[in-house]
């Protein structure tokens, strides 16, 4: 073997690689799809709001490039078209991040012992079940989970076409769930975190039934911690301790910041790139340490 099989552009070659980013508009969603795309990969990211992910892929300046291309995560038609697409001018896919996300209903007085909600356990109760909805329940639900499933199942045969092109290489899925999936505190929702915990354990099931039935796609996680994004921006905004406040949890960020772009995007390329070939059915937390001093499942 070479060593030069060792350097970094090859370890981290994304060269000639297609890449779809759902929710890469905006926020984490974005700092990957740029880190993808600097190096080298064509990327085309997805959301809801034209404009946003025009002005984002307008706004790229790396060597690879940018494509922007309206998808709605949760329905079908629009990711049966999305995948037309790709289908007709790529004829393959290599590496898919399942990004988009919302956050879902918030009950701020959970955390606040002193709120008259918590009177008695019937009262914290009532509380609880008058102000949340089946709605707001399935809608973030729907977005944060179902949608991993939808959207890898209707690309899995260009994934799979993706590892046909480069000895070794594998095609990947990374979906982005969250710490908050993996907390024991409810952080004030619920919905939210639950739903990011079938997010992760999609990912356990879906690099288990792939690999049983010998389909070369390979699909792993990120789950980041406090990062900048449109649901975390305004308490970021606010200094100070707002980087702990965002977490809600027992201890701060054991970092005492907020994670960067590069360190996120650096996780994904190498879970995507070929030094991450090896690696299947894992999720990695980039939290600052936050999981490690708080009460959580990992």
């Amino acid at each position: 073997m070479s060593s030069s099989s060792f350097l970094l552009e090859n370890l981290f070659d994304l060269k000639d690689r297609i890449a779809l980013v759902t929710g890469g508009g905006t926020g984490i969603g974005w700092m990957i799809a740029q880190g993808l795309a600097a190096n080298g990969a064509k990327v085309y990211i997805t959301g809801r709001r034209k404009e946003v992910l025009e002005k984002t892929a307008a706004s790229f300046d790396g060597k690879g490039s940018v494509i922007p291309m309206v998808m709605d995560a949760t329905n079908r038609e629009s990711i049966a078209s999305a995948q037309k697409t790709i289908q007709t001018q790529e004829g393959r896919l290599h590496i898919l991040v399942n990004n988009a996300g919302q956050g879902g209903p918030v009950s701020p007085f959970f955390n606040d012992t002193s709120a008259p909600e918590h009177q008695s356990p019937g009262a914290l109760g009532g509380a609880l079940f008058t102000n949340e909805s089946f709605e707001e329940w399935a809608d973030v639900y729907t977005i944060n989970s179902s949608s991993i499933f939808f959207v890898t199942t209707a690309f899995l045969g260009l994934l799979a076409k993706g590892s046909e092109d480069r000895a070794g290489y594998t095609s990947c899925v990374v979906n982005n769930s969250s710490i908050s999936g993996h907390m024991k505190l409810a952080q004030n929702h619920f919905g939210y975190n639950s739903s990011k915990a079938a997010a992760a354990h999609l990912t356990k099931m879906l690099s288990t039934e792939f690999a049983l039935k010998k389909i070369p796609v390979r699909v792993c996680g990120v789950a980041p911690g406090v990062y900048e994004s449109e649901m975390t921006a305004k308490r970021l905004a606010q200094g100070g301790d707002a980087v702990n406040a965002v977490g809600l949890g027992v201890l701060p960020v054991p970092a005492g910041r907020a994670g960067t772009p590069e360190e996120i995007a650096g996780t994904v390329i190498y879970l995507v790139s070929p030094a991450g070939c090896y690696t299947n059915g894992q999720e990695i937390m980039v939290d600052g340490g936050y999981l490690a001093v708080n009460p959580s499942t990992v």
